[in-house]
């Protein structure tokens, strides 16, 4: 829905096994260009010329050779994490790679960039929605006709990037885990 137009160059997460990639190439045609980057290294053998795969992870872009001055019209992130069964678990996980993306966001896409997130349903997709909303034009929730209907998942599209620029190089994602003990402690 007006995410990519021809000659875009986008940033598909979590990009295996290569559907998204295939799309977005045909959409922003010949001139335009993806990137897309997995943990796994499977990449397909019939990509299409303007298709970059990297391996590796999302929060560590320019390590995985993410070329510093890229800039993006688009964003998708198909990304997943390994799910639990626990449906209330599965919500939270997906809610912290959803905000992985959002992170990303001023960092990687030129202004007025578009963001398309996955994410299972639940009870902090309201603030989710809320979040994007401040740094995005419009936002909206989008379930796609071929879902199933027991199914939570849902796409999160965001146009407009209206925040404030960061220079990915000076901001590196904080690290995971407790924080450091003061000293004298």
């Amino acid at each position: 829905r007006n995410v990519m137009r021809k000659g875009d160059v986008v940033l598909d997460l979590g990009c295996m096994p290569g559907s998204w990639l295939q799309v977005a190439s045909e959409r922003i045609g010949h001139k335009g260009e993806v990137w897309g980057i997995d943990l796994k290294d499977t990449t397909p053998n019939d990509l299409p010329s303007n298709v970059h795969v990297l391996c590796g992870d999302a929060a560590h872009l320019i390590e995985a050779g993410l070329p510093i001055d890229k800039r993006f019209n688009a964003i998708l992130s198909d990304m997943m994490p390994n799910t639990t069964g626990s449906r209330e678990t599965d919500h939270f996980r997906s809610v912290g790679v959803c905000e992985l993306a959002m992170w990303l966001a001023p960092r990687w896409l030129k202004p007025r960039g578009n963001l398309v997130m996955k994410l299972l349903e639940g009870s902090e997709m309201p603030r989710l929605l809320k979040d994007a909303k401040a740094v995005f034009a419009k936002v909206k929730p989008f379930k796609p006709d071929a879902s199933r209907s027991e199914s939570t998942e849902i796409f999160i599209v965001a146009h407009g990037f209206k925040g404030n620029a960061i220079d990915p190089r000076t901001d590196p994602i904080p690290a995971a885990g407790p924080p450091e003990t003061p000293a004298g402690w």
